[in-house]
């Protein structure tokens, strides 16, 4: 009898992911529905997009949102003295505090998400996550945003980030579709061609 062979190693990482959407997807809700309330969601976007760059600018408080090793009060009281010192309006203030207090700061990146959608949504457009290898001109990233609302047929914002890795061109995605024309994947494709052939 053939013994049965060992695991490979490989780690099932689809369902963490889905409980922390689920997470953040529950925060987005409640806060989305206090600002919309509060007829505050155009406030609730600025701080959102504030957020997300301190977030992509600092690692400490990247550091802080996944440690396991600060405390649920340390968290909440760093988180507080962020969302002071950005004026953040007090629902998600209040949020960030309740998720510190629940252990749950690190679905921050997800939330933000989430909120970015729920608005975008609200005011009947989509996001285009845009990475390049060179940053956009405001031309060039003018010009994408209404070649995408044409294919679309809603108003486009873009997400911009840069990376060099990509050598030249662009990955476009925007919601499930995405679109690759960057030279690192032309590169893969031909790469994998030369193997089959070889």
């Amino acid at each position: 009898m053939q013994k049965p062979e060992p695991e490979s190693g490989r780690v099932d990482v689809s369902e963490p992911a889905s409980i922390s959407s689920g997470i953040a997807e529950r925060y987005a809700t409640a806060v989305f529905e206090i600002a919309q309330e509060n007829n505050a969601l155009a406030k609730l976007e600025s701080g959102l997009d504030e957020l997300a760059n301190v977030l992509a600018d600092s690692a400490d408080l990247g550091a802080l949102i996944n440690s396991p090793l600060v405390s649920r009060d340390d968290q909440g009281k760093a988180i507080g003295a962020i969302a002071d010192k950005m004026g953040l309006m007090p629902v998600l203030k209040k949020a960030l505090g309740l998720m510190a207090e629940k252990r749950r700061l690190f679905v921050l990146p997800q939330l933000i998400e989430q909120l970015r959608a729920m608005i975008a949504e609200q005011k009947g457009e989509v996001t285009a996550d845009v990475v390049t290898a060179k940053a956009l001109t405001k031309t060039q990233s003018e010009k994408l945003a209404k070649t995408l609302e044409a294919r679309v047929g809603k108003t486009v914002k873009i997400n911009a980030t840069v990376d060099d890795a990509l050598v030249g061109g662009l990955v476009v995605k925007v919601g499930s579709k995405m679109i690759d024309t960057s030279i690192r994947s032309k590169l893969a494709s031909l790469q994998n061609a030369m193997k089959e052939v070889g």
